[in-house]
């Protein structure tokens, strides 16, 4: 289950054609954001020793890159981790599948539980999601926004606070090289 995770990851970096040792070895050593994702992923190993040597590799390169997405966060399939660094995500998060994060995002809560974010959302740099809102499916947040509110589907928002722009009936194309889900 968790290579399953891994190869959704890399899927989102080079398409579902080109998962391959060669792919993953050339993004392992060049994408600081594939790199963390990897290790974060094998922190659910099963095996104790995997997942010790992950815990200590997640929390070296989250205090290397300024990554901070616990373990413990529900995270779906096809994680994409841009430019990776700067990254903040509450531990009561949960993100859905195909999911971009950009630079300088943040994702908390002060209250009680952080976003709960859909499938196929692109989330722009230097992106503030606070408290407990729900961002729908096919969701593009522009750079700099700050999402107070809840997004629905297929919506395009940004601003300070975040509004919704345009509800757009074409795919998001910013969530491009998506793990198949079924």
């Amino acid at each position: 289950m968790v290579l399953d995770y891994i190869k959704s990851d890399l899927c989102r970096y080079v398409g579902i054609d080109n998962v391959n040792l060669y792919n993953f070895s050339k993004y392992y050593i060049f994408h600081t954001g594939f790199k963390f994702s990897f290790w974060l992923r094998l922190t659910k190993s099963e095996n104790r020793l995997v997942s010790t040597v992950a815990r200590v590799q997640r929390r070296r390169l989250g205090t290397k890159y300024f990554l901070s997405i616990p373990s413990s966060t529900k995270i779906g399939y096809g994680l994409y981790i841009g430019h990776g660094q700067n990254i903040v995500v509450n531990h009561t998060a949960q993100i859905g599948n195909n999911v971009n994060l950009s630079q300088f995002t943040s994702i908390g809560s002060n209250h009680d539980n952080a976003a709960t974010i859909g499938d196929n959302v692109y989330i722009g740099p230097n992106v503030c999601i606070v408290e407990n809102v729900i961002i729908g499916n096919n969701v593009q947040i522009g750079a700099g926004a700050v999402v107070t509110k809840d997004i629905p589907e297929s919506a395009i928002a940004a601003g300070v606070p975040a509004r919704v722009i345009k509800i757009n009936d074409l795919p998001n194309y910013y969530s491009h090289n998506r793990w198949p889900l079924n």
